[in-house]
This record gives structure tokens, C-alpha cells and sequence, in this order.
């Protein structure tokens, strides 16, 4: 079965979103996928009366995103690519623009529920404009309910888009500047958009490198254990589903014992390839081939030990809400940082501690 790609388009009220993806659905041979907002019967009064109408406008468009993507983005990509003019988690934006106090921790809970069960894209195209340009685009297109939205409102929104973007590492994210760019009417303008997108998919986007390692960071992905890219959020996911499903229990002093455990089986791997080694040794003369043959007699038990290790380190991450790959990226930021030799020179030397 081939992997068919989930692509959505985001950016604030105005930058060309919807006008994007029905180009690419096109150029793709892709599905389409758009958001229904016209159907929230709060809009209006929220454009209105923003403050007022700010909780049961944004609840609804939670429940209403969360029915649509939940059901139709695993069904569609079953059988063909996708292309959305939206984003899941852009809804968490728009609540911190809009709410507060209690009624954004209640939207916190309901959102980290229903948040677990949608795919995540393998690319999200970020579509860039400055606020004059997205305000003269809301006027060209002239929505009712959008005709006295205030140009700081907008602007509000642009910076919060890219406070989202400069943190977002979901998925990997290709940041199109449209401000010069009419890929409605211009042909070769559209022409450009396209190839970067194609481009996008093809060599896999770099998603939030490590400090200093933009150029060496390995290519991130997505969905959950069914080709394409992954990413370590998406294994956390899945055990969160496996564990639910097989009623494996949280215990977490069992658990840890059990990854105790699989290092255990790990070491008992090693140990056992290095003595083959030794063996070996006499026939081959090199130390180096000779464990490479030993490793490679033992590595089918040794990579389902390693999984092993790696199953329980997931199931501890998300049993203590640790986002793992998170916290890797962060701590292998500080150790790019660091200056080891200096380190082991002062292990070795405590007068340099001091």
C-alpha cells in the first residue's frame, strides 16, 4: 500500500489559505480537506463582541474540527494524499488570543483529550504575510461577518502565528513570505509555491534542529507506525493506544523494573557477541571484523532487546507526562553547547573546578 502525504496549509485570517490548498488538491491529485467555519452560529456575535462570545465561540470550533479531522483525515489517507486549509493544533492559538482564567484551563483539558487522536501532517505549509497586506486581502474578499474586523485584531493574530511557528515541532513546516507572491493570478507565482512544496515532500522538511545542527539534522515525520516519516511523539502515542488497548498496567515502579529488566537483556546481548568475538578472533586475525561477525550473528535479538528498552522508556515518559522527544531535543542542545574536554580535564584535574 502506498503512503499518501497529509498536507495543511496555515496562516492567519487572510493570507490565502483555503485559495492554497484547493491549487495544490489540484496539482497534487490530492484530496481536500476545508474547514467549516461558517457554521459556527457564534462567529458573528464573537466579531462583534469578542470578550463575550470568545468560550462558546472556540468551543465549538474545537468539537467541530476535532468530528471533522478525526473522521475524515484516517479515511481519505487510506487511499489518497490530502491537502487541509487548516491545522488541528492552530486551535490552541486562537484560545490563548481569546480566552482566560478558568475558561482557558477548561479549554486546556478538553483539547489535550481530544488533541491525542489526530494525525498529524507530514507537512505543514506556514503561509507569511505582514497585517496591511492581510488586512487589504480581507477587504478584497469582503466576508460580511469580517468587514469590521480591527486591524489590531489581525495583527494580535499574525504575531501569534509566529510565536506558534518559531516553537511548533509537531511536524515539519515550510514557511512561504506571500506578501510579493499572487499565486492566484500569477502563474509563474504559483508555479514557485508548487515546486516548494513539492520540494517539501520529497526531501522531507527540517523540523526544529538542534542549536548550531540545522544542516545535520536527520529529516522528522509522521503517523503513527505506517510508513513515512515519524517522529518519537508519535511511538509515545502509540503505546498510549497499546497500553489502553491490551490493558497494560501503569504501575510505575513495575514498569521501570521491567526496563531494568531489558537493559539486563541488552548487556546479556553484548556480552555474548564480545565473547563470540574472541572466538572469532583466531579465524579472522582483526578484532574489528571479528566483532562486526559476532554483532551481526546476534543482531536480530539484540535490535528486539533494544525495542524492548525503548517500549518502556515510552510507556515511563508518558506515565510521568514527559514529551520525550522534547526532552531530548533540549538536552542534546545544552550538550552541543558544552565544552567536554574542558570537563573531563577538570575530572581528571579537580584544581580546575575551583
Amino acid at each position: 500500500m502506498p503512503y499518501n502525504e497529509y498536507i495543511a496549509i496555515e496562516g492567519a485570517i487572510g493570507v490565502g489559505k483555503t485559495t492554497l490548498a484547493r491549487i495544490l488538491a489540484h496539482e497534487l491529485n490530492a484530496s481536500l480537506l476545508l474547514e467549516v467555519f461558517e457554521e459556527n452560529p457564534f462567529l458573528s456575535d464573537f466579531y462583534a463582541d469578542r470578550e463575550r462570545y470568545a468560550f462558546q465561540t472556540q468551543i465549538f470550533f474545537l468539537i467541530s474540527r476535532y468530528h471533522q479531522q478525526n473522521k475524515v483525515i484516517p479515511q481519505t489517507l487510506a487511499h489518497s494524499r490530502l491537502v487541509s486549509d487548516y491545522l488541528f493544533d492552530k486551535d490552541r492559538l486562537f484560545a490563548h488570543l481569546n480566552l482566560r482564567n478558568d475558561e482557558l484551563v477548561m479549554y486546556e483539558r478538553v483539547h489535550k483529550i481530544l488533541g491525542e487522536q489526530i494525525p498529524t501532517p507530514d507537512l505543514v505549509v506556514y503561509l507569511r504575510a505582514n497585517t496591511d497586506v492581510l488586512m487589504q486581502r480581507i477587504a478584497l474578499r469582503d466576508r460580511p461577518y469580517e468587514r469590521n474586523m480591527a486591524w489590531n485584531y489581525i495583527d494580535s493574530l499574525r504575531q501569534a502565528y509566529e510565536e506558534f511557528f518559531a516553537t511548533y515541532v509537531s511536524a515539519p513546516v515550510l514557511t512561504i513570505d506571500t506578501n510579493d507572491l499572487d499565486f492566484v493570478r500569477s502563474d509563474d507565482d504559483r508555479a514557485h509555491v508548487i515546486g516548494m512544496v513539492r520540494a517539501a515532500l520529497e526531501k522531507g522538511e527540517i523540523q526544529q534542529a538542534l542549536p548550531e545542527l540545522k544542516e545535520q539534522a536527520p529529516p522528522t515525520g509522521l503517523r503513527i507506525l505506517h510508513g513515512g516519516r515519524r517522529r518519537l511523539g508519535d511511538f509515545q502515542r502509540f503505546h498510549r493506544a497499546l497500553d489502553q488497548e491490551k490493558g497494560f498496567g501503569n504501575d510505575l515502579g513495575m514498569n521501570f523494573a521491567g526496563l531494568t529488566e531489558e537493559v539486563g537483556e541488552v548487556g546479556r546481548e553484548i556480552k555474548l557477541a564480545l565473547i563470540r568475538a574472541e572466538r572469532l578472533l583466531a579465524d579472522t586475525g582483526n578484532h574489528r571484523e571479528a566483532l562486526e561477525r559476532a554483532i551481526q550473528e546476534r543482531r536480530e535479538t539484540l535490535s528486539e532487546e533494544m525495542a524492548d528498552v525503548l517500549a518502556y522508556l515510552l510507556k515511563l515518559a508518558n506515565y510521568t507526562g514527559i514529551d520525550l522527544e522534547e526532552a531530548y531535543v533540549k538536552k542534546m542542545g545544552l550538550n552541543w553547547q558544552r565544552d567536554f574536554e574542558a570537563r573531563f580535564a577538570s575530572l581528571q584535574n579537580p584544581r580546575l573546578e575551583s
